[in-house]
Protein backbone atom coordinates (compact mmCIF):
# COMPACT_ATOMS: atom_id res chain seq x y z
CA UNK A 1 0.00 0.00 0.00
CA UNK A 2 1.06 3.43 -1.12
CA UNK A 3 -0.11 5.18 2.01
CA UNK A 4 -1.18 4.76 5.41
CA UNK A 5 -2.28 5.92 9.04
CA UNK A 6 -0.37 4.96 11.57
CA UNK A 7 -0.74 5.14 15.43
CA UNK A 8 2.53 5.29 17.66
CA UNK A 9 3.77 5.95 21.22
CA UNK A 10 6.32 8.85 21.39
CA UNK A 11 9.24 9.12 23.82
CA UNK A 12 6.54 11.03 26.37
CA UNK A 13 4.67 7.80 26.72
CA UNK A 14 1.78 10.00 23.98
CA UNK A 15 -0.03 8.54 21.28
CA UNK A 16 0.45 10.17 18.18
CA UNK A 17 -1.09 9.30 14.69
CA UNK A 18 1.38 9.93 11.05
CA UNK A 19 0.03 9.62 7.88
CA UNK A 20 2.72 8.09 5.59
CA UNK A 21 3.07 8.10 1.51
CA UNK A 22 5.81 6.01 -0.02
CA UNK A 23 7.23 5.75 3.03
CA UNK A 24 7.52 8.97 3.01
CA UNK A 25 6.08 10.92 6.31
CA UNK A 26 3.99 13.67 4.83
CA UNK A 27 2.34 14.98 8.70
CA UNK A 28 1.74 14.08 12.11
CA UNK A 29 -0.57 14.97 14.99
CA UNK A 30 -0.20 16.49 18.31
CA UNK A 31 0.40 13.94 21.01
CA UNK A 32 -3.06 12.48 22.55
CA UNK A 33 -3.42 10.54 26.30
CA UNK A 34 -5.50 7.76 24.86
CA UNK A 35 -5.25 5.25 21.54
CA UNK A 36 -8.73 5.96 21.12
CA UNK A 37 -8.41 9.94 20.73
CA UNK A 38 -5.72 8.61 18.11
CA UNK A 39 -8.10 6.99 16.15
CA UNK A 40 -10.82 9.53 16.52
CA UNK A 41 -8.07 11.96 15.20
CA UNK A 42 -8.17 9.84 11.93
CA UNK A 43 -11.54 9.02 11.96
CA UNK A 44 -11.94 13.17 11.55
CA UNK A 45 -9.15 13.53 8.78
CA UNK A 46 -10.61 10.82 7.06
CA UNK A 47 -14.69 12.65 7.18
CA UNK A 48 -13.33 15.82 6.99
CA UNK A 49 -9.81 16.56 5.18
CA UNK A 50 -12.03 15.93 1.58
CA UNK A 51 -13.61 19.06 1.86
CA UNK A 52 -11.53 21.01 3.53
CA UNK A 53 -10.54 24.19 2.07
CA UNK A 54 -6.93 24.79 0.67
CA UNK A 55 -5.08 28.33 2.10
CA UNK A 56 -1.98 29.24 -0.05
CA UNK A 57 -0.06 31.87 2.00
CA UNK A 58 2.44 32.08 -0.48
Amino acid sequence: MAHKFEIYKDKSGEFRVRFSYNSEVMFSTQGYSSKSSAQNAIDSIKKNGPDAPIEDNS
